[in-house]
């Protein structure tokens, strides 16, 4: 038993165990179904209590990992310490350099209303809930993806506590092997205690979202493929087959149904419009595609805002064709049965296929489109049936998918999708940025 009671006297916030009455409040995340029960958990009000946390587990032979909003929580953490990062929750924005400071328990919600007010916008992820450093870690692609990139091409720096607990800045000039490994590389590299993120111009963009009838998922569905093939490379969409629980909580047009939601994103409005490809294949239900105030683009996904146990995984897909579509109406169709509330398709490429100039350690810039699978563990078995599943559209998707991922799509961390998130150069340079900034193997993940 690890006695805590000098790491307790050397930080500031919060060291708690097992037997400390708040416990598990300190450690509940957004992913109900990982359920986290370390030897301590210590409530980091600043950079300092996190290099003492680290130094701790260096010392006595314990693993750590970090928790900020715990959207990135796939399995119970049950030894070692966690360090959570929600009290590291400042944003400052210098508006002449148009850099903002985040720190890292920041949502992505709170950075774009900031800097809207500042009269900028961050590049941002699908989800204003999401933890805007832990995102930024796996790269990064949101409803602006083809035509800015990924979101991790606009960090300019971090503030890191390393794996011997040292506070270092992480820029293109200082220590920069870390820089190129923290914009994609995720896991294992330190725990960020806050970054500088370059924002734009663009007050407004052109997007939304409608919602088809289970009728009407293989004509859109096929119109989409269609459309991408030689879609503008300022354009980004997106759509889900999703299916609503018949809970009273849902809308009474969605409840109990199958349906599949198309999102269209743009930047700028003039002259914007819905191509006819996707405007004359079906009659939606609701929904509006039209001139939207960027800070209001988490709209165009709606991703839900309230915790659940959830399970996700996904990758990267080389190309989509008929056949393919094919393919997954097979799996997904209206008529399919499967145990995921969503499927995805997402279409990136064109600018996220440009490295910055300097380089970075995302994975997956050679694909055009990316594939999820989203589901609920809400009932006994529910885990076997998704993993089942899983498999099963993995086996038929197979001529489609592409051989590297990105790792913030590659669901639960193994090492086998590890290993599939990067090419193998990418993964060997990982390593030995791992083992220069954290030699104990002090880092979990």
């Amino acid at each position: 038993m690890t006695d805590f009671s000098t790491l307790t006297r050397d930080v500031s916030g919060s060291v708690l165990t097992p037997a400390d009455p708040g416990f598990a409040e300190e450690l509940a995340g957004f992913n109900l179904a990982a359920v986290h029960a370390p030897e301590a958990v210590i409530g980091a009000v600043d950079a300092a209590d996190v290099a003492s946390a680290v130094i701790f587990a260096r010392d006595n032979g314990l693993t750590i990992v970090p928790l900020a909003t715990g959207h990135g929580s796939y399995a119970p953490i049950t030894s070692g310490i966690v360090v959570t990062t929600r009290r590291l929750d400042t944003v400052t924005i210098d508006t002449e350099s148009r850099i903002a400071t985040v720190g890292a328990g920041v949502r992505w919600g709170t950075l774009i209303a900031a800097a809207t007010d500042a009269g900028l916008m961050a590049i941002p992820g699908s989800s204003a809930n999401v933890g805007v450093v832990g995102y930024l870690a796996g790269g990064g692609l949101g409803p602006l993806a083809r035509s800015h990139g990924f979101s991790s091409d606009y960090v300019r720096g971090f503030t890191v506590v390393t794996g011997n607990g040292e506070i270092v800045d992480a820029t293109e000039t200082n220590n920069p092997d870390l820089f190129w490994a923290l914009r994609g590389g995720k896991h294992g590299l330190g725990i960020v205690t806050e970054l500088r993120l370059a924002l734009v111009e663009l007050p407004e963009i052109f997007g939304g979202n409608l919602l088809f009838d289970a009728d009407d998922i293989e004509p859109v569905l096929r119109a989409w493929v269609d459309y991408t093939a030689t879609a503008p490379a300022d354009v980004t969409t997106s759509l889900a087959i999703m299916r609503f629980p018949p809970l009273e909580q849902v809308p009474e047009i969605m409840r109990g149904k199958t349906m599949l939601s198309l999102r269209y994103a743009t930047p700028g409005v003039d002259g914007a419009a819905l191509p006819e490809t996707l405007a004359s294949a079906a009659q939606p239900i609701i929904g509006t595609i039209g001139a939207l105030p960027s800070a209001q683009i988490a709209v165009i996904h709606n991703d839900p805002t309230d915790p659940a146990p959830s399970w996700t995984t996904g990758g990267m897909l080389s190309s989509v064709d008929q056949d393919f579509a094919t393919a997954l109406l097979g799996l997904a169709g209206a008529a399919a049965q499967y145990p995921f509330v969503a499927v995805e398709l997402r279409h990136v490429g064109a600018a996220t296929r440009t490295d910055v100039a300097e380089g970075s350690a995302v994975g997956g810039r050679d694909a055009d489109y990316t594939y999820g699978l989203i589901g609920i563990l809400a009932f006994p078995g529910a885990l076997e049936a998704v993993t089942g599943a899983a498999a099963g559209f993995r086996a038929v998707l197979a001529p489609w998918i592409a051989p590297t991922t990105t790792i913030n799509f590659a669901g639960k961390p193994t090492p086998e999708t590890v290993a599939a998130a990067w090419p193998a150069e990418t993964v060997a340079r990982l390593a030995k940025v791992r083992e220069q900034y954290d030699p104990a193997a002090t880092l979990a993940g």
